[in-house]
């Protein structure tokens, strides 16, 4: 029987984007849009933060192929709070 592999989950706080990956963690820090943008996201995600796991687990890279299920999950959470997400 094939292991499953663990569910991405996704906390939404004021200052952060949290990603939970089984016992990993990533902690993602919102870019400020700019600021005559009008109609700008709620949050901007800088792609270049989604490297590697907070620690413990710092010196693993977070795998390529993880990514767009990452992406994913953060998009389909902040819809659920009426919130809008870019990836820079």
């Amino acid at each position: 029987m094939a292991r499953r592999a663990p569910a991405i989950a996704i906390e939404i706080t004021e200052g952060a984007v949290r990603v939970r990956h089984g016992e990993r963690t990533l902690t993602l820090t919102p870019a400020a849009a700019p600021p005559e943008a009008d109609g700008a996201p709620d949050f901007v995600l800088p792609l270049d933060d989604m490297t590697y796991w907070d620690a413990p687990h710092d010196e693993e890279e977070i795998e390529i192929a993880l990514m767009p299920a990452i992406l994913a999950a953060i998009e389909r959470e902040c819809d659920r709070h009426g919130l809008s997400v870019e990836f820079d």
